[in-house]
């Protein structure tokens, strides 16, 4: 990688890495699992900082590099299967993000969607992406973005520790605008 290119990469990771790492933990689920799915995409990113760099948009690239990567991950790790015991771990210590009980409750419940449909609201919601910038960053169609989101919502709409919370409102008619 020629020196000018070396400086852009290094500009991107300085502007764009806190959003990034938001979008990691969101895919996640753990600060820790976050900043390890940020890291490996920064390195593939910066393998590939020519393609990247001349992408439409180099936050696109990369938050789709995530996407395959938690992918890729989430594949290898699903035949380790969860042991029972008698004894209970420790609890582990709150985190920077996980300040109010609600963020606790939307975390828990974003848990417990597949993970194509939490993809799709991580996307939609929290990066505020349009529904065809979505299709695109996962390599489907804007009707399968809209049905995943739709039914992501609904699952959402009917968790308990949601419904008590009007902090907690769910976007209800905004699944077909665009933004």
């Amino acid at each position: 990688m020629a020196p000018g290119e070396q400086e852009e990469f290094r500009e991107f990771v300085a502007a764009r890495s806190a959003g990034l790492l938001r979008t990691a933990y969101l895919l996640t689920g753990s600060r820790l699992d976050a900043e390890d799915l940020l890291q490996t995409a920064l390195a593939k990113a910066y393998l590939a900082w020519g393609r990247v760099s001349s992408a439409d948009s180099p936050d696109a690239y990369v938050r789709r590099i995530m996407i395959n990567q938690r992918t890729s991950w989430w594949r290898r790790s699903r035949h380790l299967d969860e042991v029972p015991t008698d004894r209970l771990p420790e609890a582990p210590g709150r985190d920077d993000y996980a300040d109010t009980d609600l963020h606790d409750a939307l975390w828990s419940a974003l848990a417990t969607l597949p993970r194509k449909q939490r993809a799709v609201l991580v996307l939609r919601y929290y990066e505020q992406m349009s529904e065809a910038e979505v299709a695109d960053a996962l390599g489907c169609s804007v009707g399968n973005v809209k049905s995943q989101a739709s039914r992501a919502l609904a699952k959402l709409r009917g968790n308990a520790g949601l419904r008590d919370d009007p902090r907690a409102a769910l976007p209800a008619t905004s699944i077909g605008a665009e933004r």
